[in-house]
Formats: structure tokens, C-alpha cells, sequence
């Protein structure tokens, strides 16, 4: 009998697991994974042997699965049997198979170590298991003539980590090096040795096992690759989330099913007239979009006692400014969310003591665009959910809105709320962006004014036309004027993110301002060095600010003092308090800003791949506790001349005064960016505009999915 492998993909595709339901019915462990499995769950089959109560009996547990499994596959035989019915025990083996490699792969990740599984025992459930899946594979060679059932699960999850960012990622280089390693006459095995070798290789996993940082995805996609390598955390936006549909068509095919069976029962009204509720519809895309991610790290989230384990969730941008409004989206969110988690957790925890089941491992992400940020921050950690300060550029931003998460994590603390980790984000990049563009235009409209009005126009015409520019877009941004001109053809978008851009260089060099070819690319080449540190002085001195040993402590005494609460109790909420480099550009962005306490690492797919590359030969020690080491060089000096800087690197007055409130009375400045002036900020107002437009987009579109559910319901 012949069995293409591209049909167990296809039938694996086709065939939707069965909905978790309350009461859960199993005997034992055992029984409960096979059930789990074969209900079409199969990663949380594996995971639910992820806990210190399932150490002891592990190995007998592993037994009794690949006893039982056996058992149904030797009943289930693919030969001599109907055309539906082999569809259906395709689907249950390969159900069977994904799940033992989940499980597998648990074992040699750092989920072993998250659930306390000591070395000698996972060893030997992972014996248990190969020997186990290798028969299955020697029993398919003798039935199919070829292992076509496991050759296509290992298949399709390649398959899927190369669909991460559309191949442009380390999930998916790394799928490509498994494949690599695979042997036809070996698949099971060589698949585990492989995968093995793949993530105890990786980067970011010596550096997280050695402590050297924590780290976390900028990307919906690929979290269970990147969970074994011990990422504990994954960043969400408009743009991202949307992406996230895009990448993987099966997730939009998914929400249109659930949106007819699901939404359109509980809230019919929604599709009666979408437009009304296009924001409820656009919370329930994204909240659907982001269910694996929440999934995936229920696990660390549970284990860490709310430490580790953590999605963001970002805000509707159109009310960022309104405290009341954005506080009532996330406790209908949260409640939504813990709906889902609840029954989700009664799967994945069954049968072990765990104290709370359903609290969601959110963080939500609260847009320092807007001066409510600071309320929103303290308002929602009081409820004891997490928030990630987003938009956020400066010293100012992360100081005040990130002391108003500690307010509010201590004020959950004082009520017994275990406090959910928080973050404090520094988009290092989106301020590199910005001053970059800012800077170029300048020089820009300097040159120019050495010309007359028709040079000037000439000059600029050779400029927009050896940059590619499309001929109606640069004649309607010469229709705004000459500045906006000049700001359109240095912007990030048509410039590129290099001041040293040739076209950009001989356009200044012809104008003559700043000398010969020479003189210009020096000059430049300065300030490209400073502008490429500029992210990375706001976060250190971020990190200072917080967790310097000459400050920290005096943000405990702070805890203690204004909401009044033990000592033991602050320390805990300031351990819970994470500072979030993120919109990385290059690979130093991270390197420089790495540390074993407080600090977790967000990257893109693509980041990740280039930090990989950049890590090799050198050793974790150099990079340890990199973000406390000072900055040599004059790039400080050079960019303090450049006001959008100081903005972001020193403090505003009020930022001051609660330094001085809290006891910190080094020199951090004055002349930051003041609250009131936070939406106006250059990289503020350049990002809220993204991240609204990304959101109308996306809104947009899941109101038309909306319009057509409703239909298709009518016709029924």
C-alpha cells in the first residue's frame, strides 16, 4: 500500500480537533494524554507532564502511553480498510506521533528544567519513547513500505517553522539544519538527534540557561520552538498581529470557523451590524490570534508562580488616551480570556495541585503615546494584571510610567495579589529611526540652502529618482513644500536605515556644505555611530535608574513608603519588574543590554537570526551584565547636540522630582520630554500613526469577515 506524505499534511490540515468540554474524564496520566492526543490536542498532551508532581511517576506514565498507543495502533491498521475510515486513523496515529515528539522535545528543551525533571529520568522517559516511536516507524516501512504517517507530522511541523516571517527567521534556519540531519532509513531518530543538537547549539538557549538574560519574540508565530530554547516571552502588536494572519492562512480560515460557531451565537448583534462592534470584533481577532501564544506559555507562566510565561496584549490605540476606557477594555479582555484558560488549564494541570487555574499570562500593552499611560499602568497592575509600556522612547516614559506599575503591582501585593510580571519597554530602534531621519533631513535642508531655488529642485529630482521613488509620491510630497520634500526622501521608508546611503552621500557631497566625497562619508560615518547607540544609552540609563545597586534599593524603601507594604513584599514586585529592550536593529542592540536580573530581550524572527550570527566566537562571559558596562567612545557627546536625544536621554522636571521623592539624586538631567508633550514626541507620534493605521487596517478587514459570516448565517 502506497501513502503519499503529502496526505497525512493535507489530512492533519483538514481535520479540527474536538473542542475542550468540563467535566475532563480520565483514569490516569496516561489515559489523559491518549485522550488528550487523540481529541486533536496534542501539544498540550505533552505538555501536561510538564509538572514537579509528574517526576516521580514519569517514567511509568511514559510507559503506559506507549503501551496504550501500541495497543491502538496495532488495532488501527491503515491496510484494508475504507476510504473514510482511513482518513480518520491517519489522523489519530499522526495525533499519536505529534504528541510523543512534542513530548520528546520537552524533555531536551528547557521545559525539563522548568518542571524539575532531573536528567537520569527524562533520559529514560526519552529512551522509552524513541524505542517506542522507532517500532511504529519500522511497523508503517512494513505496512506503507515507507514511514509515510511520521515522515509526514515531522513534515508538516517543518513546514510550519519555515512559514515564520516568511523564512526570514531562526525558527525557521533552524527547521532547515533539522531537516538537514534527517535520514530516511532513521526518521524518528535522526529527527530527535537533530532537533537536539539544533536547540542545545543555540544561542539564546546558553545564554538563558547560563544567566546571562532572559528573552522574548517580537512574532505570533514559532513560540514552541522558541519556548525550548527558553524564550519566556512574546510582544504583540497592531502590525504584528495582523502579520500574523497573513503568514499563516490557516489561523484566518480558523477565526472565520470560529466567528460562525462561536461568536456569532454569543453575540449576534455583531454581525447583524458589524460596524458597530468593529472594536469587539477587532479585540476577538487578535484575543484569537494570540489563544496559542497564551497557550504555549501556560507552562512557565504557571510553573514561575506568574514570573515567566507572559503574552502582550496591545491596547486599542484609538483609545490610548482615555484611562477609563482602556482599564474597561482590559477587564473585558482579561474576563474573555480567562474563559478560555480556565478549561484550557483543567487539560493541561489535570490531576496536580495548582492554586489558581484560568489567570491569564497577559501582559497588556499600554501606550506611553499619552500621559493616561501613567494611570492606565498603576490601574491595571493593581488588578494583578501585568502591562507592557509600550511607545516608549526615553528616560522619561519609562521612569514615570514604569514607577506607576510599580505602585500598582505593590498595591495587588498589599491585597495578597501575586503580582504578574511587567515590563518597561525601550524601542531603542523606533528612537535610532527617528533621529537618523531627523538628522538626514537636516543636513539635507543645510545643503540646500547653499543653492538657488532651481538647483535645489534639480538636486532633489536626481535624488527621489536614484532612490526609486515612485514619480506621483515625490510629486505629492514636493506639492507640501520643501521640508516636507526633504523629510520624505530621508525617511526610514525611502532612505533606508543608513546615513551612509550613496545616493544620499553624493547628494550632499554635490552641494557642496560639508566639503569633498570624503569629508561628507566622514562625517557621516560619526554620526551613523552615535545614532546606532542612541536606543542603547536611553536603556542603560533606564536600568540605572532602576536596578543600579545604588538605586534599587531605594525603590524598595519607595514601595514601602507610599503604599505601605512589607519589605519582603517590594522586593518581590521590583523582582517582577523587567526592563524590555525591543524594536531591535542589530545585533548589538541586544548584546549590549543583557542582564541575569530585570532585563528580558525582545526580538524580531529576523533579529534573532543576525544576533546568532553576531554571538558566534565570542563567549557568554564578555556579554555578562553587558547593559551595567559603560559606553566608551565620544558617540554621548556627539548626540547630545542633537535635541530629540537629550529629549529621550535625560529626565523631564516631574521625572525629577520623583527621583527625588524615592531618594535618587544623581544627575540625570532635566530638559526630557514632560508628559504633556509625550503624543507630540517625534518616534511617539511617527509609531501611534503606524500602529492606528495597522489597527484601521486590520479592523477593516475582520469587519468584511464579519459581513460575510453574517450572510452565510441569513442564507442558512
Amino acid at each position: 500500500m502506497q501513502l503519499a506524505t503529502r496526505r497525512v499534511a493535507e489530512a492533519l490540515g483538514r481535520c479540527e480537533p474536538e473542542p475542550l468540554t468540563l467535566p475532563v474524564r480520565s483514569l490516569d496520566h496516561a489515559d489523559h494524554v491518549l485522550k488528550t492526543t487523540l481529541m486533536g490536542h496534542p501539544e498540550l498532551a505533552a505538555d501536561h507532564l510538564l509538572h514537579p508532581e509528574a517526576v516521580r511517576d514519569l517514567p511509568a506514565v511514559v510507559s503506559s502511553i506507549a503501551r496504550r498507543a501500541t495497543l491502538l495502533i496495532e488495532k488501527e491498521r491503515l491496510r484494508d480498510c475504507g476510504e473514510y475510515e482511513l482518513e480518520d486513523r491517519i489522523v489519530r496515529r499522526a495525533r499519536i506521533y505529534k504528541s510523543v515528539l512534542e513530548l520528546m522535545l520537552n524533555l531536551v528543551g528547557v521545559e525539563r528544567a522548568w518542571a524539575r525533571i532531573d536528567e537520569d529520568c527524562a533520559d529514560l522517559a526519552l529512551r522509552s519513547l524513541l524505542s517506542a516511536l522507532e517500532e511504529w516507524e519500522e511497523g508503517e516501512r512494513e505496512e506503507l513500505g515507507e514511514p509515510a504517517v511520521l515522515a509526514g507530522v515531522i513534515r508538516r511541523e517543518l513546514e510550519r517553522a519555515r512559514r515564520v516571517n516568511k523564512g526570514k527567521s531562526m525558527v525557521a534556519a533552524m527547521a532547515a539544519e533539522i531537516e538537514k540531519g534527517l535520514r530516511g532509513d532513521s526518521l524518528a531518530r535522526s529527527f530527535v538527534e537533530a532537533a537536539k543538537k539544533v536547540l542545545a547549539e543555540n544561542f539564546y538557549r546558553r545564554a538563558y540557561e547560563a544567566g546571562i538574560c532572559k528573552f522574548g519574540n517580537d512574532y505570533a508565530l514559532g513560540l514552541r520552538w522558541l519556548r525550548h530554547l527558553g524564550f519566556v516571552q512574546v510582544s504583540t502588536n497592531p502590525v504584528l498581529a495582523a502579520r500574523a494572519y497573513d503568514d499563516d492562512p490557516e489561523l484566518w480560515e480558523a477565526f472565520k470557523k470560529y466567528a460562525s460557531k462561536v461568536l456569532s451565537s454569543e453575540h449576534p448583534e455583531w454581525f447583524t451590524e458589524p460596524e458597530k462592534y468593529v472594536d469587539d470584533l477587532a479585540m476577538e481577532a487578535t484575543r484569537f490570534a494570540l489563544l496559542e501564544n497564551f497557550y504555549v506559555f501556560r507552562v512557565p507562566f504557571v510553573l514561575s508562580d506568574y514570573h515567566d510565561g507572559l503574552v502582550s496584549y496591545q491596547l486599542n490605540p484609538l483609545i490610548a488616551h482615555d484611562a477609563e476606557k482602556s482599564v474597561e477594555a482590559v477587564r473585558v479582555f482579561v474576563e474573555r480570556l480567562e474563559r478560555d484558560l480556565a478549561v484550557y488549564d483543567e487539560y493541561l494541570w489535570w490531576g496536580y495541585s495548582v492554586p489558581e487555574k484560568g489567570r491569564p499570562n497577559l501582559v497588556v500593552k499600554v501606550a506611553a503615546a499619552y500621559p493616561a499611560a501613567i494611570e492606565i499602568a498603576e490601574r491595571i497592575n493593581s488588578m494583578g494584571v501585568g502591562q507592557n509600556i509600550t511607545l516608549s522612547y526615553t528616560v522619561s516614559q519609562e521612569v514615570l510610567a514604569g514607577a506607576a506599575a510599580l505602585r500598582g503591582m505593590a498595591k495587588a501585593a498589599k491585597k495578597g495579589i501575586v503580582p504578574t510580571q511587567t515590563y518597561d519597554t525601550n524601542m531603542g530602534g523606533r528612537l535610532e529611526d527617528h533621529l537618523r531621519e531627523a538628522l538626514a533631513a537636516k543636513l539635507l535642508l543645510e545643503s540646500l540652502g547653499r543653492l538657488g531655488e532651481e538647483e535645489r529642485r534639480r538636486l532633489l529630482d536626481r535624488l527621489a529618482s536614484k532612490l526609486g521613488v515612485k514619480l506621483e509620491e515625490w510629486n505629492e510630497a514636493r506639492r507640501k513644500g520643501l521640508e516636507a520634500a526633504v523629510e520624505y526622501l530621508c525617511s526610514v521608508r525611502v532612505l533606508g536605515r543608513s546615513l551612509l546611503r550613496p545616493e544620499y552621500v553624493e547628494a550632499l557631497t554635490e552641494a557642496g556644505a560639508f566639503g569633498s566625497r570624503a569629508d561628507v562619508e566622514k562625517l557621516l560615518e560619526r554620526w551613523e555611530r552615535a545614532i546606532a547607540l542612541s536606543g542603547t544609552y536611553v536603556a542603560k540609563r533606564v536600568y540605572e535608574i532602576f536596578f543600579a545597586p545604588w538605586n534599587r534599593g531605594k525603590w524598595v524603601e519607595y514601595l514601602v513608603k507610599t503604599v505601605g507594604i512589607a519589605r519582603e513584599q517590594a522586593e518581590l514586585v521590583l523582582d517582577r519588574f523587567d526592563l524590555l529592550p525591543a524594536s531591535k536593529r542589530k545585533p548589538i542592540d541586544t548584546l549590549l543590554a543583557l542582564s541575569s536580573l530585570n532585563v528580558t530581550n525582545t526580538e524580531f524572527p529576523d533579529h534573532q537570526l543576525n544576533v546568532v550570527e553576531a554571538a558566534r566566537g565570542l563567549s557568554l562571559e564578555e556579554l555578562r551584565e553587558s547593559v551595567a558596562k559603560p559606553l566608551g567612545g565620544n558617540e554621548l557627546e556627539l548626540l547630545m547636540q542633537l535635541e530629540d536625544f537629550v529629549k529621550a536621554y535625560e529626565a523631564s522636571p516631574e521625572t525629577v522630582e520623583l527621583l527625588r521623592e524615592a531618594g535618587i539624586e544623581q544627575g540625570y538631567g532635566h530638559r526630557g520630554v514632560s508628559s504633556n508633550d509625550w503624543p507630540s514626541y517625534g518616534p511617539c507620534a511617527k509609531t501611534l500613526r503606524e500602529f492606528t493605521n495597522a489597527y484601521l487596517a486590520f479592523r477593516s478587514k475582520v469587519v468584511e469577515l464579519a459581513k460575510e459570516v453574517g450572510r452565510a448565517s441569513k442564507n442558512r
